[in-house]
């Protein structure tokens, strides 16, 4: 391959990343992108997990063998068996230099033995492989992980110039997979409410708007769990603001605990005292016993005065629910009416009859009513 279409293979790679939108897309972009640059047939992309002790693959590309995925659930192996990344590297280090690919054949090591590993020769021959390209990656002054590059036997064996070529590309996934970091790491930030760690109103908005756009197309039940913590702003009076934080940390655990009952439930603060828990799946019942529970803990917490919950579900009798903010505007008004009440258990609305009071509220609140009650102030257009 001539300069200029390693240069073109490069900046491929590079954009490959770049246009990724979550690290699945990145490792397969950047394991694809190598693969393709150095005429593989088979690459993967590993990570080094320190605390377990092992390297992680996280995509395989190309053509796989026996046994093989694209994405492993739990394909490792013990680092210990792979001595180059610890011992290899940091001795490459400690001496000044850099820490640059080497190739493996299924004989045994080609171009020196400092990167010599009998189980990535065993492997080569298991899967009918002849030969491999092995480039470290390092982020952060750190070994990160590796990238492999594998062709069959009968192909060419890689030479010193392809583990060269390597080394770069191993530098550019390592600035790309930098960069899907911060990305991801601001999109989580976007997403989160600072002081509980759950969920925010941005996120509810976005999951909402899906959920209720399954429960039209395939009828999907979605149910909103509004809650409103009693009493926070007695305990920032009396009490001061940052025990009032903490009673909202401490509510914010015992939300985010009940709702792991119901798979995928998303737990969240949409501002304030105001938090929610939506659930997309589970049946109504599952989720009424799930507020129930919240219930139940937040008048165990010792500050506060427990909380008002309210529950809308699309399973229950409260008419055609086309819109997220009618959902929304049910949920509410059944935890104003808990509120209302100084309820101990959820209200849950569409369940007093054809009459029910809380879809009344919701869907034709007077003037008065309309005027007192707290309702969501969201961004949806009116259902």
């Amino acid at each position: 391959m001539g300069e200029e279409s390693r240069l073109a293979a490069v900046v491929a790679l590079a954009q490959g990343m770049a246009a990724a939108h979550s690290s699945r897309e990145a490792w397969r972009a950047a394991a694809g992108g190598a693969r393709r640059a150095l005429g593989g047939s088979f690459a993967a992309l590993s990570v080094w997990e320190r605390e377990l002790g092992r390297l992680r693959v996280l995509v395989n590309v190309g053509e796989l063998a026996e046994g093989e995925e694209e994405f492993p659930e739990d394909e490792s192996y013990p680092v210990h068996q792979f001595a180059e990344i610890t011992e290899f590297l940091h001795e490459q280090w400690a001496g000044g230099g850099e820490p640059d690919a080497w190739v493996e054949t299924a004989q045994g090591p080609e171009e020196g033995r400092a990167g010599y590993c009998h189980q990535r020769v065993a492997a080569l021959r298991r899967r009918g492989r002849g030969c491999c390209v092995v480039a470290p990656i390092v982020l952060h002054g750190r070994a990160w992980g590796e990238l492999y590059v594998a062709r069959p036997v009968g192909e060419p064996v890689f030479g010193r110039a392809d583990a060269d070529f390597a080394t770069v590309l191993a530098a550019v996934v390592a600035a790309g997979i930098a960069q899907t970091e911060r990305l991801e790491e601001a999109r989580r930030l976007a997403f989160t409410d600072s002081l509980t760690g759950l969920a925010n109103r941005r996120a509810v908005d976005t999951r909402l708007d899906e959920a209720v756009e399954l429960h039209r197309r395939d009828g999907a039940v979605v149910s909103l769990v509004v809650c409103d913590v009693n009493g926070l702003k007695r305990v920032n009076d009396t009490l001061g603001h940052s025990v009032g934080d903490r009673l909202l940390e401490r509510f914010g655990t015992v939300l985010s605990l009940c709702g792991a009952r119901l798979p995928g439930a998303l737990a969240a603060r949409l501002g304030g005292d105001e938090f929610c828990l939506l659930a997309v799946g589970p049946p109504a019942d599952e989720v009424v016993k799930a507020a129930d529970e919240v219930c139940r803990r937040a008048m165990e917490l010792g500050i506060g005065d427990g909380v008002a919950c309210g529950v809308a579900s699309t399973e229950d009798p409260i008419g055609p629910v086309r819109s997220a903010r009618r959902l929304f505007r049910l949920a509410d008004a059944a935890q104003y009416r808990a509120k209302a009440e100084r309820a101990a258990h959820p209200v849950v609305a569409g369940r007093e009859g054809p009459d029910d009071p809380v879809v009344r509220l919701a869907d034709e609140p007077s003037r008065e009513a309309d005027g007192e009650r707290r309702r969501f102030r969201g961004r949806h257009a009116p259902g």
